[in-house]
């Protein structure tokens, strides 16, 4: 492997980059920005595994008595809104059967296996829950249990520790066995898909109890809102006797409901308190979905206990199991003990049965196991279908057309060339008299997919899923024979269940994305699970990405960074010693020497750094250009006209846009001609200036020239999909402003991005093999 030198384009020298030819400006002319602004983001603030919601107001700062609720945790330390994490919202399920009696029993025998099971759980659920009330004394963790939760918490016991095998508990990947499939109906009711809760209207009555039970307890009145909203309109009576319920609201930290529970409960606040422990494991099992996990190991919910001071983890875990806190999954299955040939007689077996491994446990929130087993169950439902032809004729064409004709669930990998690919397959199949559509991440994908299928078969995933496009059946179904979704590598578990369960049987689904990208922004990691699957076609293209940048980002992708021949001055090496100079040299790019050089003007380029905190990061960026592409007071909520903003309407979706004016609804801007108001409450936690951008943020669009600041102090953020990500959105021009030495080709070479926990590739596998 070939490293890119410091200082040199491929194919020209130091001297002759676009970079040489301007003279530096004044350092006072720049905005470097100071890390003493960021905080605790200083040092790079790395954007992995940071949660996109905005932190509420400092609950120490209302008088907790909780000093350390006042110190930042690493897991909130990058809320911001650029959706790198947190759960894509769509929503907009067409409606329903009418309703009736015979289409009531229809739904109802139409059931998914996974709400069966969940609601089954729940009920248990209810039965203990009354079983506690009854009881004058609490019950003590892990004791007094009878019935099915102490079958459970055996069952548990037993298969952690090896004393038996999971398949003595376990029928299969499933914690439950599958219920049979309905028998076929001459016009089936298919349970619609499910949609994301709406919070209940809260009266103004409900808000002042909430509040006054906050002040009691030192925390802002402002959280009220929030907290009826999780925890509903008996909010103020369940957080008066469970502080520890305040976790359920975005943002909060433990140490801050610790300091909650100190001031409502006095000297009957305990590190051992069972519902503090109760609290925290859906406190874990959340920031883990927050970063990209559908479910975790009961080892490392342990672990993250006893880091929080919980005395038992162990008993914590099996109350939370008990209660219904969480779900409890078992991760592929050990054989079962098989008795030597020679054993004669059962005591003989027995002694001879080869000892049983132990088997990893898995515990989950009903929210990600309810999608994760509904999606699994949807694409065995599209891959066993048989698939809606109506005499159609496919016209002649490549790899791809083909597997399509022939499956109802197909994989498509490529980079970007490897769109026009997938396109394709949607004008293929409306050649061949079928109802085809694509639909892409984000609104620039849609652009791009447009001009390939024309604009009326090009959508986003959530305009499909909020009601545009080609309209829904009579069962809710959208009215679709073919459907091609490109950066399939953004679907998180639940936005992929909606998008299945509302499809209808016989429609083909193409799922096409490039796997050396960064993940979705909420839980699970849908189409890598796939392809390890291997249930479905996989059609891999063979398309390379054009030019000298296309070459980069290719070596980038198998682990190689190498040089390139650039004779246009397509790739770029800008060498800096330190964070202000980055800052420094990369508004001399954007500003100066691309638009001289390059030919491209600065609206047509995009900066993209690591994180957002930092002496580099967006917030220094972004305060250095705007002082001098368009300086202004900050009028508007710190925006002014013609500011290029960037807008989080949900978590992982961010669309880029300028600043057209404000009123009193909120800011308006303008997103390549589409008007978008930006509410006056989200401005603040939703909108940040955009002419810099983390890798996160900037998935699934693409600009004419890239910027991308690599600062040394974003050496520990660096992997080979956040460097394949963010080299991968230029078009024609890439300069890499390189801080971090030897950190760049190592990342490349040898950082790999954090692996997930999620449970769809068994799954899958389970109902393959039940299907054969």
């Amino acid at each position: 492997m070939t490293a890119l030198p410091q200082g040199s384009a491929p194919g020209s020298t130091a001297d002759e980059s676009a970079e040489a030819e301007v003279a530096p400006e004044p350092a006072e002319g720049v905005a470097v920005g100071d890390p003493a602004v960021d905080g605790a983001d200083a040092g790079g603030g790395s954007e992995t595994g940071s949660v996109d919601e905005p932190e509420p107001e400092s609950l120490g700062d209302s008088g907790t008595p909780d000093a350390s609720a006042q110190e930042p945790e690493a897991a909130a330390e990058d809320a911001e809104a650029d959706g790198e994490t947190g759960t894509a919202d769509a929503t907009g399920e067409g409606p329903g059967p009418a309703a009736g009696s015979e289409a009531a029993d229809a739904k109802t025998s139409e059931i998914s296996e996974a709400a069966a099971e969940l609601a089954a759980q729940r009920e248990l659920r209810a039965r203990i829950e009354q079983r506690k009330a009854e009881k004058e004394a609490p019950i003590p963790a892990g004791t007094k249990l009878s019935g099915q939760a102490a079958d459970l918490l055996a069952a548990v016991r037993a298969v952690e520790s090896g004393e038996k095998s999971g398949a003595a508990f376990f029928g299969g990947p499933t914690p439950a066995p599958r219920r049979p499939a309905p028998a076929q109906q001459s016009a089936p009711v298919r349970p619609r898909a499910p949609e994301p809760a709406q919070a209940p209207a809260t009266s103004a009555e409900a808000l002042s109890s909430v509040r006054a039970v906050l002040t009691r307890g030192g925390a802002p009145e402002a959280l009220a809102a929030q907290v009826s909203g999780a925890l509903g309109e008996q909010a103020a009576e369940r957080l008066g006797a469970n502080p520890w319920q305040l976790l359920a609201v975005p943002g909060v930290r433990p140490e801050q409901a610790d300091g909650f529970a100190r001031a409502l409960l006095g000297a009957e606040c305990r590190p051992d308190d069972e519902r503090r422990a109760a609290a925290l494991v859906g406190w874990i099992l959340e920031q883990a979905a927050g970063q990209g996990h559908t479910a975790l190991t009961a080892d490392d919910v342990r672990k993250a206990l006893a880091a929080r001071s919980v005395p038992d983890p162990d008993e914590a875990v099996q109350q939370a199991i008990a209660e219904g806190v969480v779900l409890v999954f078992q991760d592929g299955l050990a054989d079962e003990p098989r008795p030597s040939e020679d054993a004669e007689d059962t005591e003989g077996a027995e002694e001879a049965a080869e000892p049983v491994e132990p088997v990893e446990v898995l515990l989950g929130l009903d929210r990600y196991a309810l999608a994760e087993e509904s999606l699994a169950d949807g694409l065995a439902r599209l891959l066993n279908s048989p698939v809606r032809d109506d005499g159609s004729v496919w016209p002649e064409g490549g790899e791809l057309v083909r597997a399509v004709a022939g499956s109802g669930l197909v994989a498509h990998t490529g980079g970007e060339a490897a769109r026009a690919e997938s396109a394709a397959v949607v004008t293929a199949a409306a050649a061949a008299g079928l109802r085809a559509a694509g639909a892409a991440h984000t609104a620039d994908g849609q652009r791009r997919l447009a001009g390939l299928t024309g604009p009326l078969a090009a959508f986003t995933v959530a305009g499909l899923l909020s009601g545009e496009g080609p309209g829904r059946e009579a069962d809710g179904a959208l009215a679709l024979d073919v459907l091609v979704v490109q950066d399939a590598t953004q679907l998180d578990v639940e936005t992929a269940a909606m998008l299945v369960e509302s499809l209808p049987d016989g429609c083909r689904l193409v799922l096409s994305g490039d796997p050396g990208v960064l993940g979705p922004a909420g839980a699970g990691l849908v189409f890598h699970d796939l392809l390890a699957a291997r249930v479905c076609p996989v059609a891999a293209s063979r398309l390379p990405d054009p030019g000298p940048v296309g070459e980069l980002v290719s070596g980038i992708g198998i682990g190689e960074l190498n040089q390139v021949e650039a004779p246009g001055k397509e790739v770029v090496i800008v060498p800096v010693r330190d964070a202000g100079e980055a800052v420094h040299r990369c508004v001399q790019l954007l500003a100066d020497s691309i638009p001289r050089a390059i030919g491209i003007p600065p609206e047509q380029t995009q900066v993209i750094t690591v994180g957002h905190g930092g002496s580099a990061g967006t917030r220094a960026l972004n305060a250095a250009l705007k002082q001098r592409l368009n300086p202004g007071p900050g009028r508007f909520g710190g925006f002014d006209p013609a500011d290029k903003v960037a807008y989080a309407e949900v978590p992982g979706r961010t669309v880029i846009g300028t600043v057209v004016g404000a009123d009193a609804e909120g800011l308006r801007i303008d997103c390549a001609g589409t008007p978008v108001l930006v509410p006056r409450e989200r401005v603040e936690s939703a909108l940040r200036h955009g002419w810099a951008l983390t890798a996160h943020q900037a998935i699934g669009m693409r600009w004419p020239a890239v910027v991308a600041v690599l600062p040394g102090d974003a050496a520990h953020g660096l992997n080979r999909a956040w460097v394949y990500t963010a080299f991968g959105r230029a078009e024609r021009h890439l300069s890499v402003v390189h801080g971090v030495d030897q950190a760049l080709p190592r990342a490349v070479a040898e950082v790999l991005p954090a692996p997930r926990t999620t449970r769809l590739t068994p799954l899958l596998h389970g109902l393959v093999k039940t299907a054969e």
